[in-house]
């Protein structure tokens, strides 16, 4: 039997990893405009980080973490999401000591051990942003238009962005206990994960979807913010206003860490069925204290690359197509070959995106093979043509041909062949 990859995961083969180069360039692309500059931390840390960071009480921490004793009898976990590597990063490489608003965004695999469905895999992928050292409610602004403004250019519709406060540590000690006070004749009813979140992190249960029922009437975290909340989550919306980013306030919005402060948010999107969460973030003041730096505000995104995949599939939107292959040599007998093996160096050093036959097939059999790649051109040098320095250039789309100086081709290949 021969070996397979593991449940969870998945093979991107050439034809569907052009989609996933697209939607990375975009990413970087965006991020150049926004300025924001990549980092790239491990795939794995220490278990501690993210039991420190993402929240002990959450499910990532308690059940989906992939996490081995290394050679060392070390702890270490298989990052399940990216906010908390970064910030270690930023702690433990000082970036905290420059001057501007460090703003850094990464695309890469995650991993959680959990059950596979659509958009949802043991390992995935995520392009997520994150910028410290700023309380400023528009650098919030930013974060999400930035996400908003990413969907809206790969051509996603009918995109939603939904916000909420979740308030200070304060301001959820007082809600905790309304929250206790509410869910208290129910307790014995929710689902056994809810039961212990009641007394450690009764905020999560609103974020469970077995127990929604039972909170559809729990009181409201935005009737609880104190002044400074109120003031930061209003001029949060004030500042999607004057951007032009729509979005919903939802007051039962959580997301699933326990790191958020004030701003939480998340993108919704049709077409991925019951589930149509594509991406969020939020808004972390207290994190990279908690992870060993001084104390410095945070805010970030993560979006879900094989979500994004599937909703624009579900709504019928291409994406882009790589460019065609330049040209295809073809050398008709063995001097001929050798040039174009030669040749064929040339053009791609001046980066022309060029091919050849290795497998000693038959004229027809070459030119159905440029067909196959979508050549542009195929280039045909002949015993004739080489002894008289020349190559025939014939377009593929009409089967015009003309007749070329090898001089000039490899002189000047992009004049040449596209003037």
């Amino acid at each position: 039997m021969s070996i397979q990859k593991p449940k969870g995961t998945q093979d991107l083969l050439p034809g569907e990893v052009e989609k996933w180069q697209y939607l990375e360039s975009k990413a970087r692309e965006l991020c150049r405009r926004f300025n924001y500059n990549e980092i790239r931390t491990p795939i794995f840390e220490h278990t501690e980080l993210f039991s420190r960071g993402v929240g002990e009480t959450t499910d990532i921490v308690e059940k989906e973490m992939y996490t081995f004793l290394d050679k060392g009898d070390r702890s270490v976990s298989l990052r399940p999401e990216g906010t908390a590597g970064v910030v270690r990063a930023y702690v433990e490489n000082k970036i905290y000591g420059e001057p501007d608003v460090s703003k850094l965004y990464y695309v890469g695999p995650m991993f959680r051990y959990e059950q596979p469905q659509a958009g949802r895999y043991r390992q995935f992928h995520q392009f997520g942003i994150e910028a410290f050292g700023s309380v400023d409610p528009s650098i919030d602004a930013e974060v999400i238009a930035l996400g908003y403004t990413f969907y809206k250019e790969i051509g996603l519709k009918e995109v939603t962005v939904e916000i909420n406060s979740v308030g200070t540590p304060s301001v959820r000690t007082a809600y905790r206990e309304k929250l206790q006070e509410f869910f208290a004749p129910v307790k014995d009813q929710l689902c056994k994960d809810c039961q212990s979140r009641y007394d450690r992190n009764p905020m999560r249960i609103l974020d469970c979807k077995k127990d929604q029922k039972f909170g559809e009437d729990a009181p409201n975290i935005l009737q609880y913010l104190d002044e400074e909340c109120q003031t930061h989550f209003e001029s949060l919306q004030e500042h999607l206003q004057g951007m032009g980013v729509p979005f919903r306030i939802n007051p039962r919005l959580v997301r699933g860490l326990d790191y958020y402060t004030h701003t939480a948010f998340e993108y919704k999107a049709a077409g991925i069925g019951a589930i149509d969460t594509i991406g969020g973030g939020g808004r972390y003041n207290g994190l990279v204290e908690q992870i060993g730096g001084n104390d410095q505000p945070g805010v970030g995104l993560g979006l879900g690359l094989e979500r994004i995949l599937l909703v624009l599939q579900a709504q019928g939107v291409e994406v882009p197509k790589p460019q065609p292959l330049d040209v295809y040599l073809i050398g008709l007998g063995d001097a001929a070959e050798k040039e174009v093996t030669k040749l064929l160096h040339q053009l791609r050093l001046q980066g022309i995106a060029a091919e050849k036959d290795y497998l000693g097939r038959k004229m027809k059999a070459k030119m159905k093979s440029a067909d196959r790649l979508q050549a542009t051109y195929v280039a045909i040098l002949g015993d004739d043509e080489l002894a008289r320095n020349e190559i025939t250039l014939k377009k593929m789309e009409t089967g015009d041909q003309v007749t070329v100086s090898l001089a000039d081709l490899t002189a000047n290949a992009a004049k040449t062949l596209f003037a």
